[in-house]
């Protein structure tokens, strides 16, 4: 049965605000005739004013005790507990996400909300010794003012959480623009936040595309009224909202691409070493920031590994996203376009294997094995490149899809070498039994995460997230490392001696004998 289409606009100060800027229509990736939602989208000055509203009521957001701020993050956590199923199958119809993944990512919300349901309790400063008597130093964190957050749509209610939670948690206001494409995942993630008890323009939502929210945010900049930008998205987009927010002195957090490596030693166990590649690679339809890019293969086992892989690629369930799949479609047609442009880099030296074709699958290029209507949606041949080289545009830039690409290695050095050139550093893995391999490897490599024998996706609520190089400028999500990202420090020095005291120019002075010998 297919669901009644959303009609969903911006939320400034707690009010619907008309589309101004068109209309957009969200529709279900797996089954591409069914709109989900009629989104109207804002314009550049709707952005703007939603950031003029969050700073009117920044302010008083402030003031609230922050174990107050920690009850409504509680209460959120509990709701959408409560509309787990409902949020994690907005999700599925939304962007095609596979029902286990999707349900994966909604318990992700509620674990960053049980993380920080007591922080507010927990924000704690210092109290710090004077080197001056009669006097006492204090350390406090400062809530920034106002966040504009914007996210993308591959993980559509997750990763707006990692930023909102603690954003709000500290007393900062928040403007969000989600992906135009995750439209109802937004309405509905929103919806929960303001019945959780968000007051009115703490939290605002504005659908707005790329461009339109770009010149809204220098605007916004340009009167004061951001103190924060956290963007997730394309590196090459984060450029631009790093170097816009240069302009104003400020840092934003930046959580960007990937290319992910996953290096599998001699001495690994193969089968665990697929199944996490297989995972790692075409998960969410190779569509995560922390999809594995490339298998960097020790020679010896080169040949076993790739013939595993193929075996399992092959055997792969793939197709309606509400079955028991590996993989559902692509997120949308935009993606899609792109994702078949990346096929254009396979060159002769390649060998493809994987699937029964390549491309968009459907009557004239059948999966075996499909799970539903393929041409219904926007459903993709899973592809394992192997004879990848280091000079290839394959190697070296993110391929957004289902697409595993592998290499081969001879020396332990020679992998990590492999595993930094392209010069991102979010995720990577290695698959090993020798520990004295996996520490090297972990002090070789330039990612901010590292896992081993496990995939090159996954996250945990408590634990930092976040990249390095061209996957970001090492800002960290998640656990209290985040914190640092949605507070400033202030100290307070208090001296009641009732004399001016000169730090540094006066003070206790001990005597020693540094010329005393036993």
């Amino acid at each position: 049965m297919t669901a009644t289409p959303l009609t969903v606009s911006s939320v400034i100060a707690g009010e619907p605000a008309p589309g101004t800027a068109g209309t957009y229509l969200s529709t279900n990736p797996s089954r591409t005739e069914e709109v989900v939602a009629e989104v109207r989208l804002s314009g550049r000055a709707d952005f703007t004013a939603a950031c003029r509203a969050a700073k009117e009521a920044q302010a008083t957001w402030a003031r609230t005790p922050a174990p107050v701020r920690g009850q409504v993050i509680a209460n959120f956590g509990d709701l959408v507990s409560a509309n787990k199923e409902a949020l994690a199958q907005i999700v599925t119809r939304d962007i095609g996400k596979t029902l286990a993944e999707a349900r994966g990512e909604v318990q992700e919300i509620i674990d960053t909300a049980e993380f920080f349901r007591g922080e507010g309790r927990r924000l704690y400063g210092q109290t710090v010794p004077s080197e001056m008597p009669d006097k006492q130093l204090f350390t406090f964190r400062n809530p920034l003012g106002v966040a504009a957050i914007i996210t993308a749509g591959n993980f559509p209610v997750a990763v707006p959480a990692w930023y909102i939670i603690p954003a709000l948690l500290s007393g900062n206001a928040v403007v969000w623009k989600p992906a135009e494409y995750s439209a109802g995942c937004a309405w509905a993630f929103h919806e929960l936040l303001v019945r959780a008890g968000a007051p009115r323009g703490v939290v605002n939502l504005v659908y707005a595309e790329g461009e339109e929210t770009f010149a809204g945010l220098e605007q916004a900049l340009d009167e004061g009224l951001v103190d924060k930008v956290g963007f997730t998205g394309s590196s090459a987009v984060g450029v631009r909202v790093g170097e816009l927010c240069g302009r104003h002195l400020q840092n934003p957090c930046l959580e960007l691409g990937g290319k992910n490596p996953m290096v599998i030693t001699e001495d690994a166990d193969l089968e665990l070493a697929v199944e996490g590649a297989l995972f790692s690679g075409f998960g969410t339809a190779g569509q995560r920031c922390t999809s594995l890019g490339t298998a960097i293969v020790h020679e010896s086992v080169h040949d076993r590994f790739v013939e595993l892989l193929a075996e399992a690629a092959g055997k792969a369930a793939v197709g309606d996203p509400t079955q028991d799949v590996l993989y559902g479609p692509m997120i949308n047609e935009r993606f899609a376009e792109r994702y078949e442009s990346y096929l254009g880099w396979i060159g002769d030296h390649h060998r493809v294997l994987g699937s029964t074709g390549t491309g968009r699958i459907g009557a004239a290029n059948p999966r075996e094995g499909f799970v539903g209507d393929a041409e219904a949606g926007l459903f993709y041949h899973p592809v394992i490149l192997d004879g990848v080289r280091a000079d290839d545009r394959v190697f070296r830039e993110e391929t957004f899809g289902p697409i595993i690409g592998v290499a081969s290695y001879t020396r332990l050095e020679e992998a990590v070498e492999l595993a930094n050139l392209p010069g991102y550093g979010l995720s990577c893995s290695i698959y090993t039994t020798d520990p004295a391999k996996a520490f090297a490897y972990r002090a070789g490599i330039g990612a901010g995460m590292v896992s081993v024998n496990n995939s090159t996706s996954g996250a945990e609520a408590h634990l930092p997230f976040g990249g390095n190089g061209r996957s970001g400028n090492g800002g960290r999500l998640s656990g209290v490392w985040v914190l640092d990202q949605f507070t400033r420090w202030q100290s307070l020095n208090w001296d009641y001696s009732g004399r001016l005291q000169k730090a540094q120019m006066e003070g206790p002075q001990i005597e020693a004998q540094p010329d005393f010998r036993l």
